[in-house]
């Protein structure tokens, strides 16, 4: 990973927009901070597009939609979108997988959680799960004391045994049925609602993370980038970003935004 300050001038000034993660990219230390926050507006305001692209539920996407300074978001690790649409007063809401089909998974995912809880000592249940339409996740350090590496990657292996897709954040191991991924329906985002093939404009475009699910972010966009504490899985990401900021967290989203200001300098 090469530091923030080696992405070249040309490469920022012609940036489109800002993907993010959510969890410890955004946040920090569960909190979005005012710095974090103000970053989105900069962006925003300076008219790029923002699009939080996270693991959380879509509950939070609804609310997150609706009053964050972002253009859409993308939740349950690319389980659905959401955007609202200002001037139609409209929440325009997509999923990957259809009403019946995600209404006969839950089923099964009760049982798979009963299962891993059974098998992992000191896990437990997401708090969110209650909000969540498609995926499960288990916690492994939000609101329990934080687990050994091999507990997590049993959590995972368990999930995948059942034929789950399984992905591990920075707080969570989510687990779900289907193809999708993040950047699967981040993709389909962009052409439904912006318009744009991002496989051809992928160069325009800036993701910054954090931890091992964001892997297939990192390595589709060529300008990724991940705050300092991804560091803390060094080994564990399949694809680690191109470029690395100075600082952690909120406080490293914060440092991307002020680095595609026109008015940066290093």
């Amino acid at each position: 990973m090469r530091p923030l300050c080696a992405l070249p001038d040309a490469v920022r000034g012609a940036i489109r927009g800002v993907l993010c993660d959510i969890d410890d990219t955004l946040s920090t230390a569960g909190r979005i901070t005012a710095e974090a926050y103000a970053a989105m507006e900069r962006l925003r305001s300076a008219g790029r597009l923002v699009v939080p692209v996270t693991g959380r539920p879509a509950g939070w996407c609804n609310h997150i939609a609706r009053m964050w300074p972002v253009d859409a978001v993308v939740g349950e690790n690319g389980a659905l979108y959401m955007l609202h649409d200002d001037r139609r007063r409209k929440l325009r809401v997509c999923h990957a997988l259809g009403a019946d089909e995600r209404t006969a998974n839950r089923e099964r995912l009760e049982r798979i959680a009963a299962r891993i809880l059974r098998k992992v000592p000191g896990c437990a249940i997401a708090s969110d799960q209650a909000y969540r339409d498609s995926d499960l996740a288990i916690d492994y350090c939000e609101d329990v004391v934080p687990l050994p590496v091999e507990s997590v990657e049993r959590i995972a292996a368990l999930m995948r045994s059942e034929g789950m897709s399984a992905r591990v954040s920075s707080i969570h191991v989510n687990g779900w049925f289907g193809n999708h991924d993040k950047l699967s329906m981040t993709r389909r985002l962009f052409a439904e609602e912006f318009g744009i093939d991002l496989d051809a404009e992928r160069g325009r475009f800036v993701f910054v993370g954090d931890s091992p699910n964001d892997a297939p972010m990192f390595e589709f966009f060529p300008h990724s980038v991940g705050v300092a504490n991804v560091r803390k899985f060094a080994g564990r990401i399949a694809t680690p970003p191109k470029y690395v900021t100075t600082r952690e967290a909120g406080a490293g989203f914060a440092e991307l935004a002020t680095a595609l200001s026109p008015a940066a300098t290093w």
